[in-house]
Order: structure tokens, then C-alpha cells, then sequence
């Protein structure tokens, strides 16, 4: 099958002005201006993309994607993701990560859920473990796992300065990113470690006495939910003009807000104000996490959920409150998670021979109306087509 996307404006995220882009199976075959061969391909589509702004798919690389919490007893546990979650968010590539409940969730059901997310018609990983350290690969050995199992392509989430955590030693950490760095170069996967941050006042520390001790150096890390709070907010600028990779989350309440956490589109411009460059920042959802909230004892009061369709908003806030160029913020939920995860297909990306996933956005109000992954269309004029196996059509 053969799908045609005329008279958009292209975003690949660098803007390359008005194209046509042929799709053919799930790549794409070729770019320009006035295909020459319309006329002579059999099953050819046509989407008119007069008036939009052709897109990378979002990758969203911190989803639970079976669920998370259970920080509420039972009734918490937060429940599994679906396709029309993400595609009518424009997220074609996803991660799926545990957190705290490594006791009812395991790794082999987050690839079982990542497969599953994959034959509806999205690209999806996952990494190994959760909060707790040590981990518990399937091979006895990190770095076995990550090099010998497909889906696996890194560690995490992780946890630090958090009461939920192991309050695991430096050793531990190191041990851990030192074993996923060698899976990585022997695999071709970015072999990251997913560090979730909590309020506590350590904030970054190991990471930095990891790379000051040792020949880990930043990058091998990606710390995340840096805009929780204020101070944790500034080390993260310190952090990332050290050359480290900084993650925010995007999905919040408006207590968060009220209580310090820093707005997504606001961190990415103070971030860019200091200097920090986009390819070492990225967006991410937290998508069906519990987003609970404790008090100072650590009692907890309650919850809300993440969802991934928080992403695109603070893309669109930040081009338009913040005033950052469209391809500048896009890079948050695009080349820049893609890149540092080195997830294969040049997600991320749009250029001839990539893999096709696109979204399509209007180019007034930047609202999400079309979205193209692997080459099939899942949204068009932002109505789902295409389904998840249990969902209601």
C-alpha cells in the first residue's frame, strides 16, 4: 500500500519548508514537491495536508504502560495503557518502564505489553527493572539481558532521593549503569539508566560522584521528573551544562503546580536560556503512573494518574507562551529521546528511508489531527481508525 501526504509544511524537526512525502509499507520511499509517479502506483492514498505541519511521531520514553503506583494499597495500581491513548497523543514510539510495584508487575509482562503495542502497529521497548535495586534480570546478568533480549534496551526507572527507593549505595548504581554500558556497545541500544528522582535532598549527587569517581560519564544516565520541585529544577540546569541528558515530566495537577513543581514549557526555556542545548533535553509523560501525593511524614493523601496526551501540550506552550522556535520545543519528544536511546528506523526523524510515523497538526491552532505509524494510518482528522484489540470501536 501506498500512502501520499501532499502540500504540508515539514517539520523533520528542522523545518524543510513545504513537501510531499510517499510512504510505502512503513518507510518512507521519497520526499519532494509533486510526486511524478501519482498516476501509475496501484492502492495509492492521498491525505491533503493543505494547512498543517507534517511532524516526527512523538516518541514518549517513560510510559508505564501495565500500570504503575499501588502507593494507595491495591485500588491504586493504576491500569495498563491502550493504543488510542497514544495515538491520538501523536505518539508512535514508547518505553515502557515499572516503578515502584515490582511485586504484582514484572519486567517480562511490560515486553509481553510492548509486543503487544507493536503488533496494533506502534514501536515499543521497554527497560529492565523498577524502583528497587538490586534488579532482577532474567538471564542472572544484566548485561545479558539487555544484549540478548530485543525489546530490552536499558535500565530503569530507578529510584533516588525517594523514599520508595532501595536507598541504593553509589556501588550498586555503578555496577549497574558499568554493566548497561557494555550491553549497549555490544547490542548497537543506548543502554540507558533511568533514574526517577524524588524530593529528597540528594537530588543528583551520585550521579555526579559517579562521574567525578569513576568512567561513567552523565550521558549514561537519564534522570527524570526534574521539574518536581524547584531546587531539584536548578540542579538539573547544573547538571545538564555538565553534559548530562535531563528528562521532564509533563504530566501534573494543578496542587503540583501550586506546590513548586516547574511547568514543562517554562524548565524548557530557562533551560535553553542557560545554555543548555535541545538534543540534551527531552519530555516525557509518566504516562498511567500514580502521580501521588504524601505529606511531610510521608503519609500518603492520594492520587491522579499520568497520561501521555500531556506531551503535545507543553510542546505547543512552549512555542506558544514561551516564544521557543516549533523546532527547537519538538525536539523534546522527538530527535532528542530518539537519538539518546539510539532506537533504530531514525525515529524521530523525517527523511527518505525512516520509518513512516508522522503527525499531522493544524498549523493555526497546532492541534493534533492526523497521525501516521510504522506507514498505517491510526487518527485522521482527529478521529481514531484504528483500534486497540479490547477497545470499544
Amino acid at each position: 500500500m501506498f500512502l501520499l501526504i501532499e502540500n504540508a509544511e515539514v517539520y523533520a524537526p528542522r523545518p524543510l519548508g513545504r513537501q510531499d512525502i510517499l510512504i510505502a509499507g512503513e518507510k518512507i520511499a521519497w520526499m519532494g514537491r509533486d510526486f511524478p509517479a501519482r498516476a501509475t502506483l496501484p492502492d495509492l492514498e492521498i491525505v491533503d495536508g493543505r494547512g498543517h505541519l507534517i511532524l516526527p511521531g512523538f516518541v514518549d520514553n517513560h510510559v508505564h504502560i501495565i500500570g504503575g503506583g499501588g502507593e494507595g494499597s491495591f485500588r491504586t495500581r493504576t491500569p495498563e495503557i491502550v493504543l488510542t491513548d497514544l495515538t491520538l497523543a501523536g505518539v508512535t514510539s514508547v518505553i515502557g518502564v515499572l516503578g515502584t510495584d515490582c511485586v504484582t508487575r514484572h519486567t517480562a509482562s511490560l515486553i509481553a505489553k510492548a509486543r503487544a503495542l507493536e503488533e496494533e502497529g506502534l514501536s515499543a521497548w521497554a527497560l529492565l527493572g523498577s524502583y528497587q535495586l538490586p534488579l532482577r534480570p532474567f538471564t542472572g546478568h544484566v548485561q545479558d539481558d539487555i544484549v540478548l533480549i530485543d525489546k530490552l534496551i536499558g535500565v530503569g526507572e530507578v529510584a533516588l532521593s525517594d523514599h520508595r527507593s532501595s536507598q541504593p549505595q553509589k556501588e550498586e548504581l555503578l555496577r549497574i549503569a558499568a554493566a548497561s554500558r557494555v550491553a549497549a556497545m555490544l547490542s548497537g541500544k543506548g543502554g540507558i539508566v533511568n533514574v526517577h528522582l524524588g524530593d529528597g535532598p540528594g537530588k543528583l549527587d551520585m550521579l555526579f560522584d559517579i562521574a567525578d569517581t569513576s568512567e561513567i560519564a552523565l550521558p549514561q544516565f537519564l534522570p527524570t521528573h526534574l521539574n518536581r520541585n524547584p531546587d531539584l529544577f536548578e540542579a538539573s540546569i547544573g547538571y545538564a551544562l555538565a553534559g548530562g541528558h535531563v528528562d521532564m515530566t509533563t504530566s501534573t495537577t494543578p496542587l503540583f503546580l501550586a506546590e513548586g513543581e516547574v511547568k514543562c514549557s517554562v524548565a524548557l526555556r530557562r533551560l535553553l536560556d542557560a545554555g543548555v542545548p535541545s538534543e540534551r533535553i527531552s519530555f516525557s509523560s509518566d504516562g498511567q503512573g500514580s502521580l501521588p501525593d504524601f505529606d511531610e511524614r510521608g503519609r500518603f493523601k492520594g492520587l491522579s494518574i499520568g497520561r501521555s496526551n500531556s506531551i503535545w501540550p507543553e510542546v505547543r506552550d512552549a512555542v506558544v507562551d514561551e516564544k521557543i522556535p516549533l523546532e527547537t520545543a519538538l525536539a523534546v519528544i522527538t530527535s532528542s529521546p530518539a537519538d539518546q536511546h539510539k532506537l533504530p528506523g531514525r525515529k524521530g526523524h523525517v527523511e527518505t528511508g525512516a520509518d513512516a510515523d508522522l503527525v499531522l497538526v493544524d498549523d493555526s491552532s497546532l492541534s493534533i489531527r492526523t497521525v501516521v505509524a510504522r506507514g498505517r494510518l491510526m487518527v485522521r482528522d482527529g478521529e481514531p481508525l484504528l483500534f486497540g484489540t479490547f477497545e470499544k470501536a
